[in-house]
C-alpha cells in the first residue's frame, strides 16, 4: 500500500515486487486503465513482459495495419493489441481472476472506504478486510457434513 495520487507510477514497483518474491518477473501482465503511462509501458525494467493495460483515454480511431508499429503512439500500439484475438482474451481473463474479488468486497460487503486514518492504520484494516474475505470464501466452499 502507498500513499500516492494515483497508480500510473505504481506498475513498475509493483511488477518488480512480484519478481522480488517469486525469483522472475512474469511473462504477461494485465492492469486496469489507472496504470498506464506512456512512461511506465516504455519502461526498461518492464522491457521483456508482454504489457496488457488500456490507455486511460478513449480509443482512437483504428491505426491502418500498413502503418510501421514505430511510427504510431504508444497508446494507439496498446490499444491495436488490445483489440486483437490474443490481447482480448488476455485482458479478459481479469474479469474472473481480479475484478470478482474487488467486486465482492465494494459491492456485497460494501466496503467503500477506510474507517481508519494513517498508512499503518489503513493496511491493517486492509488486510482485515481481505481476511475476512478469504475466510468467508472458505466458509461458504466447505460443504456440510452428511447426518449420521
Amino acid at each position: 500500500m502507498v500513499q500516492a495520487p494515483n497508480d500510473q507510477e505504481q506498475l513498475v514497483p509493483t511488477v518488480l515486487e512480484v519478481k522480488d518474491n517469486l525469483g522472475r518477473l512474469p511473462a504477461t501482465v494485465s492492469a486496469d486503465g489507472a496504470y498506464f503511462s506512456s512512461a511506465v509501458i516504455t519502461a526498461a525494467a518492464l522491457r521483456e513482459i508482454e504489457l496488457y493495460v488500456p490507455p486511460n483515454e478513449p480509443e482512437p480511431s483504428l491505426v491502418p495495419v500498413t502503418e510501421a508499429p514505430e511510427s504510431t503512439s504508444v497508446r494507439a500500439q496498446m490499444w491495436q493489441k488490445l483489440k486483437s484475438r490474443p490481447g482480448r482474451k488476455i485482458y479478459n481473463r481479469r474479469k474472473t481472476i481480479v475484478e470478482p474479488v474487488f467486486a465482492q468486497i465494494k459491492h456485497v460487503r460494501s466496503f467503500r472506504q477506510f474507517m481508519l486514518r494513517g498508512l499503518a492504520q489503513v493496511e491493517g484494516e486492509w488486510l482485515l478486510i481481505c481476511l475476512t474475505h478469504n475466510l468467508l470464501k472458505l466458509f461458504r466452499a466447505v460443504k456440510p457434513l452428511p447426518a449420521t
